[in-house]
């Protein structure tokens, strides 16, 4: 299997092996958010065509000003990446990681980091029986025992959370990561929060608390709630010592003119914003009811604008993913995600109208 498969959102591929016109597929494999970017972002990019006979900043100057008003911090705790995948993988290497231990089922891009780093990976998932609760605890206890072993080679250097979690889609309160971070400072253990979907449960952030736990990172991304997966532009907030050095490696002019003056233009459109939350208010619940209404479907609870769906055991999800790309709809087939099974997908809240599409094209392949 290619990398690019174990991700959603390659509608290129799906284009060429279906010989679909890409205006033509409806992407459900990656959450983007359904009412597209902020008119805001968009008359930014057309206003900074002009800059394109420049160099873009290479230090986001302005962008990182506009994310220190926003949340009450230093400008200089802001390392701004080409994606927040790019950031991910400059991690390991900007704060030596050798071991991480990764709370699962999620995103593949934190091990294949630490690995390509030449680190290990240990994952605490959550479980199917719990219906993918966080598994908060079991981090604490696991960190908790790491006094028994400081010098040993299962010394762990790195928790990674995504909260809320992809594709699980559930999330953990404020308070508790406060918690877990708190505990993981006392054995000086980086914390390192993926806050991507964060926006469609903000009250949830501890983006405006970096300042007050010095190993705590949080990183977010203007692909997902603000729409703009094109122009590849995320960021991470944390000590400024740590985002220098996160800095210090990453290539020159990383970030390009248009992504930073849209990100700044999205920032600042909080009526999108409160458009886009009303939207998903609504139709994230009327969606789930309708493909828990198939027989043997299961949908799982979600706070981020995609749901994760558990197929009937008949149906393994390469199959309906296979069946329903034929007919131009993409889904996510989360076979490959360690701690899930082969009937799992995630779906993307998309317009009730491409939602509808979904649904009625999967009663009669599940009725099989």
């Amino acid at each position: 299997m290619n990398l690019w498969d174990n991700h959603g959102g390659n509608v290129y591929a799906a284009a060429r092996e279906s010989g679909q016109r890409l205006q033509c597929l409806i992407d459900f494999s990656a959450s983007i958010n359904p009412l597209g970017p902020s008119p805001r972002a968009l008359q930014a990019i057309r206003t900074a065509q002009a800059e394109l006979i420049h160099y873009p900043d290479p230090h986001c100057v302005a962008l990182c000003q506009t994310l220190a008003a926003r949340y009450e911090l230093p400008h200089d705790s802001f390392a701004i990446g080409n994606g927040s995948s790019e950031l991910i993988h400059l991690l390991p290497a900007a704060l030596c990681i050798r071991h991480a231990l990764i709370v699962g089922p999620t995103f593949s891009e934190y091990a294949r980091a630490v690995a390509i780093y030449g680190g290990r990976v240990t994952y605490i998932n959550a479980q199917r029986t719990e219906r993918y609760l966080p598994p908060v605890t079991e981090v604490q206890t696991a960190l908790r025992a790491i006094r028994t072993r400081q010098a040993s080679r299962d010394r762990i250097d790195l928790v990674v959370v995504c909260n809320p979690n992809s594709p699980t889609g559930l999330s953990i309160q404020a308070e508790e990561v406060q918690n877990l971070v708190t505990l993981a400072s006392r054995h000086g253990i980086w914390v390192m929060m993926d806050e991507t979907f964060v926006e469609y449960c903000e009250d949830q952030s501890v983006l405006t608390k970096v300042g007050d736990y010095p190993s705590l990172l949080v990183l977010r991304s203007f692909t997902k709630f603000y729409a703009l997966p094109g122009l590849r532009i995320g960021y991470l907030a944390g000590p400024p010592k740590v985002i220098e050095r996160i800095r210090e490696r990453q290539p020159p002019w990383s970030v390009n003119a248009l992504a930073q003056a849209a990100a700044r233009a999205a920032l600042e459109d909080r009526r999108h914003a409160q458009k886009s939350l009303a939207f998903m208010r609504t139709e994230r619940p009327r969606f789930a009811e309708k493909l828990a209404s198939i027989v043997g479907v299961t949908v799982y609870p979600s706070a981020a604008n995609f749901l994760l769906v558990e197929l009937p055991p008949s149906m393994p999800a390469s199959r309906l993913a296979s069946a329903l790309r034929k007919q131009g709809l993409l889904i996510r087939d989360c076979s490959s995600v360690p701690g899930l099974n082969n009937r799992t997908i995630r779906v993307a809240v998309r317009t009730a109208a491409q939602n509808r599409c979904l649904t009625t094209a999967l009663l009669p392949l599940l009725k099989r």
